[in-house]
């Protein structure tokens, strides 16, 4: 379950390098709807970001930009920054750009392809980097914070936001006899380490920046926008490959009835559909 639920957002290392590219297609399709869906949550959170920023950023760097749900917000928000979107999937990069270029952001987005787990990539100094449910996949995210508060220009803003629980989409009363099926395929997946990160309070001490805030979003959209139906379908389709053999036979028919498009009850026909999520974030300065 652990690369199929917890690279959920971004794509910044190899520890997907077994996804096939249907597969890493299929989670750049997973990755544009949960743009869509989550979009307020994510204004709110760059927002939050610009507050917190002492001037205007010329050069922003989104670490492990994934599809670019990231690097469109902070472009859309200051609007006369670069930003330089850092992945290490060409395919990511690939939809990111055509992103981009329908926006008619081509001039002021730049992809670079690279590794996270092997060095930042020199890509000169930048004044904001954000980096979105990235740093937790980094094999040594302190080097990694190292790396960044050099490259970060003084006074710059370093964002680390984590995504605190999977996507909630269902009542308790859902499970078709057996009540509670979400929170429990929630404790599967924590059972694995899911998505586990520490607080990245102290590490980022450690490696030289100031922390200016630690701050908890939550988000509910209800009604959902039309897209939180395709992604709840498409949501719940991995997790009902990813626990296949782990969840009671009960559970696995629940999700099945769930996710079968001509059923009335598929999460793809409820008319009434609420999304939930969670994040926390870090903002921390370079002294």
């Amino acid at each position: 379950m652990t690369h199929h639920a917890h690279q959920h957002e971004h794509h910044a290392h190899r520890h997907d390098g077994g996804h096939t590219h249907r597969g890493e297609a299929g989670l750049a399709d997973l990755l544009d709807l949960d743009a869509e869906v989550f979009a307020p949550h994510l204004d709110d959170l760059i927002t939050w970001v610009d507050e917190h920023t002492t001037a205007t950023p010329g050069t922003i760097a989104d670490v492990g930009s994934g599809t670019g749900t990231g690097t469109l917000a902070l472009a859309r928000r200051f609007e006369a920054a670069r930003i330089v979107a850092v992945d290490q999937s060409p395919a990511m990069l690939d939809r990111l750009r055509d992103a981009a270029r329908a926006r008619g952001l081509t001039d002021r987005v730049r992809t670079v392809e690279a590794d996270l787990d092997d060095a930042w990539p020199p890509i000169g100094s930048v004044d904001l980097a954000w980096a979105a449910a990235s740093l937790h996949h980094v094999e040594d995210p302190d080097r990694l914070l190292r790396d960044l508060h050099g490259a970060l220009a003084p006074g710059g803003l370093l964002v680390v936001v984590e995504m605190d629980t999977l996507p909630r989409f269902l009542p308790h009363d859902i499970g078709f006899g057996r009540p509670g099926l979400e929170e429990r395929y929630h404790e599967e997946v924590a059972r694995d380490g899911w998505n586990a990160y520490p607080n990245w309070g102290s590490h980022l001490e450690r490696a030289g920046f100031e922390v200016v805030q630690e701050r908890d979003f939550a988000f509910e959209a209800h009604p959902a926008p039309p897209s939180a139906n395709r992604y709840a379908r498409d949501y719940l389709g991995r997790v009902r490959s990813a626990l296949a053999d782990r969840l009671g036979a009960d559970d696995l028919a629940a999700l099945d009835r769930l996710l079968r498009d001509e059923a009335p009850e598929s999460v793809l026909n409820r008319a009434e559909l609420t999304v939930r999520r969670a994040r926390t974030a870090w903002a921390a300065r370079r002294p």
